[in-house]
């Protein structure tokens, strides 16, 4: 039986009359915290094994899940969400109990569980999987037809989670070293999934099953399924660490828009390899994937529907006209690569390490391309959609992620951060470094402020605070005073330093300062105000009198 205990949460948010509730359910808590009977086993491997039959919208099939044994226990958690069933699960040929709980399925082992032991146990499962709403922010199932009427077919569950069709293990602290995913579907259908493709079987019954295998660790929301009538081509990118294969699936109505729009993709390669060091699944290949909707950072399979126009649907969401230069999707999903799929939050109240990196690359790709003043009229340009409306970082262990403002205002939090480091090779390497330092591991916030701070050598736990914990934007106060200004930070977390450049008068030139929330004065004879550098996400403010 499902219970729906709510748990209200009170968090107070600095410019809030009131304080923002939030109610969450025991539902949510199964979802989103390492339980006991998650954190005693490791994942090791996945074998899914699924069968799609788009004539009745459903899946049939099963997940072997190969784990390590951390401590002896007998009960173990795996999810899956309704309306999909677990008809039945095995360990070593034989039948396991199991319970039901909302959409956790705890499973009593009766095998002893030795420490260090590796062990599997097979999940089977069928039914009718959520259809998405709105893909891929209300993900699920996408059960679509191309222009011809022929299937295209495709799954979105980042948020929502891989077991709204999949039997896993559905947290994010934790990834197999590996996985196989094999798909069976129609005659005529081809299935695209993640890592490499080393067989199709074509079945007596008419289907035919795609095997495919993914040699790196994965997230269990990056796992997909992409099925339609795809032409496919491909071409070797030279990088840094050596030939990668890039292989390119559209529609066969789309083919010639795709094989135009997808050059954009070693474009894309090119820049992010130099900013982020190498693509981190050379194994694997890379995949570009035409799909029915927007498009996701699918692992090694990212998927596209932007139209194949520049912009964002034909839309520059920096309003400068540099957006416009490239396809949004190519870039910023790619860009997941190096921040969700290597690095991955462990909790997604952390997603901002996913999404603020990767807006910030649409800066960086800007940049590459079109020059440093490009690069940052895009980031600035991009401030326009940030609302303030609740801190970035969200609730942890309840499945819930923080504002949306963790990407434009995330991204222009580490342009910030940039113009404070004041040497861009260094801020290159930092960049650079955060990949090859957490290379395919899950993180926490506190990783990632601690590895900057130390990177950088800046005590940038004041800005990670103001940007990521309050929603609002520190304001500059300056009052005239003989000879000069005083300045201090206001608007602002406690105890809030930040340096700062500042212009003087009109023409310049730029002076930097290092305001606190206490009082301080500077020598400016002659100056009429004092403007912060456009390149800060801050705010000024004159004060005529104390």
């Amino acid at each position: 039986m499902t219970r729906s205990i709510l748990i209200a949460f009170v968090v107070n948010l600095p410019l809030l009359a009131t304080a923002q509730k939030y109610e969450f359910t025991h539902d949510d808590t199964l979802r989103g915290s390492i339980t006991p009977e998650r954190a005693w086993w490791d994942l090791a491997f996945y074998h899914l094994n699924v069968r799609v039959q788009p004539t009745d919208s459903t899946l049939s099939g099963s997940t072997t899940i190969r784990y390590r044994v951390l401590k002896p226990e007998k009960v173990m958690q795996v999810d899956l969400q309704r309306p999909l069933r677990v008809l039945k699960v095995e360990q070593d040929g034989q039948p396991l109990k199991f319970r039901q709980d909302g959409d956790a399925y705890f499973i009593t082992l009766t095998k002893p569980q030795k420490i260090a032991q590796t062990e599997s146990i097979t999940v089977f499962y069928a039914g009718k999987p959520r259809v998405a709403k709105r893909p891929p922010w209300d993900g699920g199932m996408v059960w679509s037809h191309d222009k011809s009427g022929n299937w295209f077919i495709a799954t979105a569950c980042q948020g929502l989670g891989a077991s709204a069709w999949w039997p896993c293990k559905d947290h994010m602290y934790d990834e197999p070293d590996s996985m196989a995913i094999s798909v069976t579907v129609p005659e005529g259908l081809t299935d695209v999934s993640n890592g490499q493709l080393r067989n199709v079987t074509t079945n007596p019954d008419h289907t035919s099953t795609f095997d495919w295998y993914v040699r790196n660790p994965i997230n269990n929301y990056g796992v997909n399924l992409n099925i339609g009538q795809y032409e496919h081509w491909s071409e070797k990118y030279a990088g840094e660490k050596g030939p990668l294969s890039i292989d390119l699936y559209a529609l066969r109505d789309h083919v010639d828009s795709a094989r135009i729009q997808f050059k954009q993709v070693t474009q894309m390669m090119k820049a992010f390899e130099h900013w982020f060091g190498p693509y981190p699944f050379y194994e694997d290949g890379y995949k570009l994937v035409e799909t029915p909707y927007l498009g996701m950072e699918h692992q090694s399979s990212v998927t596209y529907g932007n139209k194949f126009r520049n912009g964002y649907l034909g839309r520059d969401l920096s309003k400068t006209g540099w957006g416009l230069l490239w396809d949004f999707i190519i870039v910023h999903e790619s860009g997941h690569e190096w921040f969700a799929n290597n690095i991955t939050y462990k909790d997604i109240a952390d997603m901002w390490i996913h999404e603020s990196f990767t807006n910030y690359s649409e800066n960086l790709f800007t940049e590459y391309y079109y020059g440093k003043a490009a690069g940052a009229q895009y980031v600035i340009g991009c401030r326009n959609n940030i609302r303030n409306d609740k801190p970035i970082i969200g609730i942890y262990n309840v499945n819930h992620s923080g504002s949306g403002d963790m990407y434009y205002k995330g991204g222009n939090m580490l342009h910030t951060i940039r113009q404070l480091v004041d040497n861009d090779e260094k801020w290159r390497q930092v960049l650079r470094g955060l990949n090859k330092t957490f290379y395919h591991q899950t993180v926490t916030t506190k990783q990632i402020e601690d590895y900057m701070s130390k990177q950088t050598g800046l005590n940038l736990k004041p800005v990670f605070d103001q940007y990521l914990r309050d929603t609002r934007i520190p304001i500059l106060e300056y009052h005239p005073v003989a000879g000069g200004f005083q300045y201090r930070w206001t608007n602002c977390v406690a105890n809030f330093a930040m340096p700062v450049l500042v212009c003087l008068d009109e023409s310049g030139p730029y002076k930097k300062l290092n305001p606190t929330t206490d009082w301080k004065t500077v020598s400016a004879k002659g100056a009429t105000a004092l403007t912060p550098d456009a390149n800060y996400y801050v705010l000024s403010k004159l004060v005529q009198s104390l």
